[in-house]
């Protein structure tokens, strides 16, 4: 994390859903030829609960009322998925709610029917991230010692945690795509010999390419594929605990000479993705992309946003578009209103970020207890989860219903089409692999707003309060 300004649902209100071989079905409210509608209110007075659905029509759109044009002939990027950053901490504390109740909290994130979101993409730390209860990385040595050839590489401290959740998190949904970040090395291959900051040493590239190598092997082997890496969480902030700085051009260095040769010579097909931070310093992903050796070996650029402007995103996309974008990490504070969250991320993250090429939108930190432990020493103190967890109690947070709205429904495989930007109903349309449509509309107009969707011809209205987000599928 990077520290910067940064309600209980009750399922028995969601309609129920049942899983066709391609994605849901329509709930049992949803006439023939009328869109599903799933609402959130910033007052907390309707919480990700489907509405009666709206009909469509063929009359002429209303003198005044915005219309959001879809053209699912217009495509974009293909979505890799929406969630969490599952930390070890997270991770904790759901290993220790009662095995009944996790596995009931696990099926309503990670189910694609009935009641549950359909979380469909998750980022690990490679080691521990501030969100763990200690720091630790997989060859921790007594100081003065060394390991090049990683005889003691274990990945043990996963083990207690963190594996055992994720094979749980598997059970339900194989397909998950997973993301690993390492925040440092082992502290035996820094300049400082700390956790906190501190470069990588030149004579332990190798070494520290060969340890994501073990990473990615290991856990394969505990059956679980991570589909990417990325090489180095917020690479210029060095001031958090545990974390490395590590310049645009040792990154490249890195990648170009040991990183990817690596990956080869293993036969990896985890996906390379450059830089993870923020939107204000495009020129570090373009500096390591503008190095053909080292581009060969990247798929892509990652993002978070406590800095610069979400637009960013497209900037590093048009200069090599055959490069993938994809969204990594937003916080929400513990000290922040959902009535500014619920608007803000939706409309910057799951519509911006999608709209500016993102494959990927990703909230920090899954759970957190209430005092938003655990963390390190120097750690995160107000990172609130998408999930409260105080024993078997959950709490549903600002990030559980950001996330649902899109995950839900715009599985992954889901293409994005045009729609008609709009900056008082920011808008996002996706058609999903089932070939249903899916528009995500926030109303950003500090008064209540009717509005239209349009789609081949027929007319579908619709309104939402100030703040409100609606998702609307047919």
């Amino acid at each position: 994390m990077t520290f910067l300004s940064k309600s209980t649902l009750s399922l028995a209100l969601l309609l129920a859903l049942s899983l066709g071989a391609a994605g849901q079905k329509k709930p049992a409210n949803q006439a023939k030829g009328a869109a599903a509608f799933w609402l959130t209110n910033p007052d907390k007075s309707v919480l990700f609960k489907a509405q009666t659905a709206p009909a469509w029509s063929t009359a002429a759109p209303q003198t005044g009322t915005p219309v959001i044009d879809i053209d699912e002939k217009q495509t974009f990027q293909t979505i890799d998925g929406f969630g969490y950053c599952l930390t070890g901490g997270s991770a904790e504390l759901l290993h220790r709610m009662g095995a009944k109740e996790r596995q009931a909290l696990l099926h309503e994130l990670f189910a694609t029917d009935g009641n549950n979101i359909g979380v469909s993409y998750l980022r690990l730390s490679i080691g521990a991230s501030d969100l763990d209860a200690k720091v630790f990385s997989y060859d921790d040595l007594p100081e003065g010692q060394t390991d090049p050839t990683l005889a003691k590489f274990s990945l043990a401290p996963d083990q207690a945690h963190l594996i055992p959740v994720l094979k749980e998190i598997l059970a339900i949904n194989p397909r998950i795509k997973i993301l690993g970040s390492p925040w440092s090395p082992p502290t035996w291959m820094k300049t400082n010999n700390s956790s906190k900051g501190g470069s990588l040493k030149p004579e332990f590239y190798d070494a520290y390419a060969r340890y994501f190598v073990k990473y990615i092997q290991g856990m394969k082997a505990q059956g679980i594929r991570i589909d990417a890496v990325t090489v180095q969480n917020e690479p210029l902030h060095p001031g958090n605990n545990p974390s490395l700085l590590m310049l645009a051009e040792q990154q490249a260095e890195f990648v170009k000479k040991n990183l990817g040769p690596s990956f080869k010579a293993a036969k990896l097909d985890t996906k390379i993705i450059v830089y993870d931070h923020n939107a204000d310093r495009p020129d570090y992903p373009l500096t390591i992309l503008h190095d053909p050796e080292a581009r060969k070996y990247v798929d892509g650029s990652a993002f978070h946003l406590y800095a610069g402007p979400i637009d960013t995103l497209s900037k590093v996309h048009d200069a090599y578009p055959d490069k993938n974008i994809y969204f990594t990490e937003q916080w929400v504070g513990s000290k922040s209103s959902f009535a500014d969250n619920l608007p803000w991320h939706v409309r910057t993250l799951i519509i911006g970020a999608t709209r500016n090429w993102a494959r990927t939108v990703l909230e920090w930190n899954l759970a957190a207890d209430p005092q938003q432990n655990p963390h390190t020493p120097g750690g995160c103190t107000e990172c609130r989860g998408a999930l409260t967890l105080d024993g078997n109690s959950v709490t549903r947070e600002d990030a559980y219903y950001i996330i649902a709205h899109a995950s839900k429904f715009a599985r992954p495989g889901s293409v994005r089409i045009q729609s008609t930007p709009s900056k008082t109903l920011p808008n996002v349309a996706f058609k999903a692999p089932n070939g249903q449509k899916v528009v995500i509309v926030q109303n950003n107009a500090a008064t209540p707003q009717t509005f239209s969707l349009r789609y081949q011809g027929k007319l579908l209205t619709s309104a939402l309060k100030p703040g409100a987000v609606g998702t609307y599928v047919w």
